[in-house]
């Protein structure tokens, strides 16, 4: 076993081997730029990105390649579709719905938007972290031109109900799109059976390398249109100019065919070693709390509070094994998560959380050491706390009138 134990996997995944190995040769032998049209090289990587497009549209459900849309990730993919649909709509309206629990990628790009003179409404979500698709119907007005909710949570691991969401959608002609970065490949998801009209993927989350992601942009039924937001030779069908980046697509297209082979053996696995990760915390801890739906959750996501422990010290006492508290998007910050507040957690348990990954690499010897060392160092940390003791002692810490010195 290997110290330290990665599980961290929302944040990103090692590059499978095979992966690897299939991108080797369009760094060098087959290097051709595939917006050349005069020459075998540019041929040659002109045909692995139309096989690569064929095989990432199979795995969102796709009926059409040409809807896969290449881009430099997820973070691009969502401002692509945010901004694109928004301003190519802006006639027909000037609203958008969205939820509270967004990634930064979709909600600062709303933000923008709202300095622009769009309106947007940020709808809730349960204790559960879960959206309820009756508040997402009450939000849409007859201005609305698109909604845009996450497949899966990259902190709580809430898989959101994407199909209910578009039939609503398609029902009151309203665009959806989801950032489904974090599910994709793990959870079921499908374009054409959640009536899904835009997609964010990425490689980085599944295996494949960083830098290359896609955005599925629906062609028929109805066809989404967008303004390109970043001007050029025409890449893309005129919706990402740029020169393709061959090896990166040629990697994710080979992430994508493995999730296809394997993703749901994989998720099985995953899930079970995930469940006894959470049995023997939940089960040999007491005050500890799972943030988020068990029900609908990602199989390798689990998000804990430890009450009486910060967050912080956590991470540095088991300093052996990568997590994460919050966001490791935002984790430069201080604040508590802005997920956990919107599931109506407080600053303490919020402050106290760790987000737990596990992935195609988490072994069941890894789960092992990291319950031992977690059941140990919060034990530890709750001796050295004098909250702690008090609330041992019975008393009510919610009612205890502190005093300033």
């Amino acid at each position: 076993m290997q110290i330290p134990i990665y599980m961290d996997y929302h944040a990103t995944t090692p590059v499978d081997p095979r992966v690897v190995e299939a991108m080797l040769p369009y760094f060098n032998a087959k290097f051709g730029n595939a917006a050349s049209r005069s020459h075998a090289f540019g041929w040659t990587a002109e045909e692995a990105v139309s096989r690569s497009r064929e095989i990432l549209a199979k795995l969102v459900g796709a009926s059409n390649p040409k809807e896969i849309v290449f881009t430099s990730g997820a973070t691009e993919s969502d401002n692509l579709a945010i901004k694109g649909v928004a301003e190519l709509y802006k006639e027909k309206g000037n609203h958008i719905v969205t939820t509270v629990i967004e990634h930064k990628a979709v909600l600062d790009t709303c933000k923008r938007l709202e300095k622009q003179g769009f309106e947007v409404t940020y709808v809730p979500v349960g204790k559960d972290g879960l959206v309820d698709p009756d508040d997402v119907a009450k939000a849409i007005t007859d201005k609305t031109i698109l909604v845009s909710v996450m497949l899966a949570n990259n902190e709580v691991g809430t898989v959101q109900p994407i199909a209910e969401i578009g039939k609503i959608t398609r029902s009151r002609g309203v665009l959806l799109h989801s950032d489904a970065v974090q599910g994709v490949g793990k959870v079921p998801f499908d374009v054409e059976a959640m009536h899904v009209d835009l997609a964010s993927i990425t490689a980085h989350k599944m295996y494949g390398p960083k830098g290359v992601g896609a955005l599925y942009v629906r062609r028929s039924k109805p066809r989404v249109r967008l303004v390109a937001t970043m001007d050029g030779g025409g890449h893309e069908f005129g919706m990402r100019s740029g020169t393709l980046n061959v090896p990166g697509i040629v990697g994710f297209a080979k992430a994508a065919q493995i999730m296809l082979e394997e993703g749901r053996a994989e998720s099985e696995r995953i899930l079970a070693l995930r469940e006894k990760l959470r049995r023997r915390i939940t089960g040999e801890l007491e005050e500890v709390f799972v943030n988020g739906s068990l029900e609908h959750r990602l199989p390798g996501n689990l998000n804990v509070s430890f009450a009486f422990v910060e967050g912080e010290a956590l991470i540095m006492a088991i300093k052996d094994v990568a997590v994460s508290s919050g966001s490791a998007c935002t984790s430069a910050s201080l604040e508590p998560s802005y997920v956990l507040h919107a599931m109506g957690i407080g600053d303490d348990l919020a402050h106290s959380s760790i987000r737990f990954g596990l992935g195609r690499f988490t072994t069941e010897e890894e789960v092992d050491y990291v319950a031992d060392l977690v059941i140990r160092k919060v034990n530890k940390l709750r001796e050295m706390s004098p909250l702690y003791e008090m609330h041992k002692e019975g008393i009510d810490l919610a009612s205890v009138q502190w005093a300033a010195h």
